[in-house]
């Protein structure tokens, strides 16, 4: 150990993270990834190592008395989680080293009434002071209720700011967030998000309970992303019973997923241009985005496809879907090139998205953000291609990586990923196995543990479930907005007030999978 502790100690980054991690003993019955359980010294070690950027931050949950954390050491082919058990309901922060992690300690201590200890923000993050308790998940003391308006936002200082308030009731049909400007002029010198409001229990609803209700409450946390959450949850039950979906299954999961994917970045291109005030493409867009949903609904009985991926494999496709989806598909392709001419071929629409809302590489990769918002500035990050599973493992697709890093790159990457899931759906469409979609879950008796990664619209989603005589101890899901609505605040800076609502949508993070 103490050879261990020097070697670690003069290495800075990934090699000091490796070190810390090698030779131990991963914790049984943990599929597919390792899981290590650490003490204090080295689970600070390693947030310290994350801090350098030893690696990337792909969760941090809880449960009654430890701390879990999934990361990705740079350089290593396979992810892993580590844990650590609380003393007297504290554990050392992670968010002092590494700021991607400070919003999920806030709302682990929150939810659990752990306390991170050194972490810098000791504000709530879930906690609106309307529970009547604390640590609903934890040791539930009663507590007065707040008023939920009592909250102190971070100051700022500087001649010429005023601040401006927006939310959380929008004007729109949207979920609800605040966001509080600090502006000079019309210039945004600062934003700072407050978020929780849609917060449902989820963590609470997938605690001791059976398999397949857990899976409908994972299939709802973001109804965007159902597919995507169904398809991890299943993933991971699966990893942890040992089980392999049929070759149909495996399928008809890609064909799901790349229809919602299609669906949403339809709607997304769209949305921006209309808030670019360039209504004519956000007409057609949401025609495409209908013909995918009303497809989708033909042939999963399901226009969001919910429910339709289960532990084991899948509900099956109606008779005939495949040409029908084939059809749809074909009838999409040149009418979409056409939108994406005109995108490329209007300078007013251009002027406003071209240089606005820029996010550098350095944060991306800091945050680890995935999907959309990653990829426009750099960060090449997808998990079908680097954490690849079936049926991606064995598909030839391109991710699209731009530098630009402004809401035009965001949207030129939806456009090049609707074309890439086009290609993919056309392969697969053509040449459906038959055969069985869906096996049973087998019987057992003991502790399993399963984790997985999805590829969402957005960007990665996770899924940990910890399962005990056939079912769901513990199950936490980790949508890929926790690690993109703080680089949202970055983006607006130095733009104007009036370009909130293109930056915002450009980004388009989940408030309902970041409330949990």
């Amino acid at each position: 150990m103490m050879a261990m502790m020097t070697t670690t100690s003069t290495a800075t980054g990934p090699d000091r993270l490796a070190a810390l991690l090698a030779n131990r003993a991963p914790v049984a019955g943990h599929k597919p990834w390792p899981r290590y359980e650490l003490d204090y010294d080295t689970w600070t070690a390693v947030a310290q190592a994350l801090g350098e950027g030893g690696g990337d931050l792909l969760g941090l949950w809880g449960e009654k008395d430890n701390v879990h954390l999934a990361l990705r050491v740079a350089g290593e082919p396979r992810p892993c989680v580590l844990s650590v058990r609380t003393r007297t309901s504290d554990f050392p922060s992670v968010g002092r080293f590494h700021p991607p992690a400070l919003r999920l300690e806030r709302a682990l201590r929150d939810l659990y009434g752990f306390a991170p200890l050194g972490i810098p923000d000791r504000r709530p993050w879930l906690d609106h002071g309307a529970w009547g308790i604390r640590a609903p998940l934890g040791s539930r003391p009663p507590a007065a209720r707040r008023n939920p308006a009592a909250y102190e936002f971070l100051p700022v200082q500087g001649q010429g700011l005023h601040q401006i308030p927006v939310g959380p009731v929008h004007a729109g049909i949207i979920e609800p967030g605040h966001f509080r400007f600090t502006v000079n002029g019309e210039t945004v010198a600062r934003l700072e998000q407050r978020l929780g409001y849609v917060h449902r229990g989820v963590d609470g609803l997938l605690t001791d309970t059976d398999i397949e209700p857990a899976g409908r409450v994972v299939a709802r946390i973001s109804g965007d992303s159902t597919v995507a959450y169904s398809f991890a949850y299943a993933r991971a039950v699966e990893a942890a019973l040992d089980i392999d979906p049929p070759p149909r299954a495996k399928i008809l999961r890609g064909v799901m997923a790349e229809l919602e994917r299609l669906a949403n970045h339809l709607g997304d291109i769209g949305a921006v241009c209309n808030d670019a005030a360039f209504a004519l493409i956000h007409a057609h867009t949401a025609v495409f985005r209908e013909r995918v949903l009303a497809a989708t609904d033909r042939a999963f009985n399901h226009r969001l496809m919910m429910d339709r991926i289960v532990p084991g494999g899948v509900e099956d496709a109606a008779p005939g879907a495949p040409r029908a989806l084939q059809q749809m598909i074909e009838e999409l392709e040149a009418p979409f090139a056409e939108i994406v001419r005109l995108y490329d071929d209007t300078p007013s629409l251009q002027d406003r998205t071209c240089n606005t809302g820029f996010v550098g590489k350095e944060l991306v990769e800091r945050w680890a953000a995935g999907g959309f918002v990653g990829r426009a500035s750099g960060r090449g990050f997808d998990t079908r291609r680097d954490l690849p599973y079936a049926p991606y493992d064995e598909a030839s697709f391109e991710v699209p990586v731009l530098t630009a890093g402004d809401v035009d790159a965001r949207v030129w990457v939806r456009i090049r990923e609707v074309e890439q899931s086009i290609a993919l759906l056309k392969r697969w469409l053509a040449d459906i196995p038959n055969g069985e979609t869906r096996v049973g879950l087998p019987k057992f008796e003991g502790t399993r543990e399963g984790i997985a990664m999805t590829e969402a619209f957005r960007g990665d989603v996770l899924v940990w479930v910890r399962i005990l005589d056939g079912r769901i101890v513990r199950c936490h899901a980790r949508d890929a907005s926790w690690f993109q609505w703080p680089l949202l605040e970055a983006a607006i800076e130095n733009n104007i007030v009036a370009d909130f609502p293109l930056c915002n949508k450009s980004f388009n993070c989940s408030y309902a999978g970041a409330d949990l």
